[in-house]
């Protein structure tokens, strides 16, 4: 099957991130690389149960702290977790974040693929105060290029600069000249790594797909390193279609 179908095969929530929470390494170095402090107000776009908005005031001891989720089940967890802990200016909100405000931000986590809500979202963030800043993980905010990047975390901060094509956005996330495998699997792995708990089974399995995906954007953007595809892109195309019945050749411009 081609790896669209195979996606399109797993339980909605997983695809849309709805039910991936990030562990509490993930969020230290979110806040360690975003350098996060008593004077910001943090918000947590899609918070999950709140355990961002819990780490960020904890341990970074922010001034507020908010989290937004359109999952009520979600809310009232980290609403019960706030009344158990009896912690000050953290708050939670169950609300559509396309209808949220957050006008007092100085740092937003923001983690979503749904392309149109990007797009919806770079307009309010655009009105946020000048140095804002907007932490992504994976891909900084659409047609916009990164201020900041440890990847995969990723920084724009407003006012955004404008990307003049998707080549100068990628490189600028991989600060490289063109992306060869040694670079791709790197890359790959650091956002497996970052997004997983210690020793999780699919680890190897999630790395060689972000891995091919890095590299084919790289490729059919002109900006991957050689003219030929490198024997181990071929080796992990011949693992997924053989051993697991997935194609992603047809990805190839």
């Amino acid at each position: 099957m081609k790896i669209e179908e195979y996606l399109q095969s797993l339980p909605r929530k997983i695809i849309s991130g709805d039910d991936v929470q990030l562990p509490t390494h993930a969020f230290l170095d979110i806040f360690k690389f975003v350098k996060i402090n008593e004077n910001d107000v943090f918000y947590h776009l899609g918070c999950g149960n709140g355990a961002g908005v819990f780490i960020a005031k904890e341990e970074f001891n922010v001034k507020k702290s908010v989290g937004i989720d359109l999952d009520r089940e979600k809310i009232t967890e980290a609403k019960k977790t706030l009344a158990e802990k009896k912690m000050q200016n953290c708050h939670f909100v169950n609300e559509d974040i396309l209808y949220s405000k957050f006008d007092d931000a100085t740092v937003v986590l923001f983690w979503f693929t749904d392309e149109k809500i990007i797009e919806k979202m770079i307009e309010k963030f655009k009105q946020l105060k000048k140095g804002c800043k907007i932490i992504t993980i994976w891909g900084p905010l659409l047609g916009f290029l990164p201020d900041k990047v440890n990847f995969p975390y990723i920084i724009n901060e407003v006012p955004f600069r404008e990307a003049k094509d998707l080549q100068e956005q990628l490189l600028a996330v991989f600060d490289k000249r063109c992306i060869d495998f040694v670079t791709a699997w790197e890359y790959a792995e650091r956002y497996t790594k970052a997004i997983s708990v210690p020793q999780s089974e699919n680890d190897r399995f999630l790395t060689i797909i972000q891995s091919l995906i890095i590299w084919i954007n790289a490729k059919n953007l002109g900006v991957a390193c050689g003219g030929k595809m490198p024997p181990a892109i071929k080796n992990y195309i011949g693992i997924l279609r053989n051993f697991f019945n997935i194609e992603v050749e047809h990805l190839l411009k």
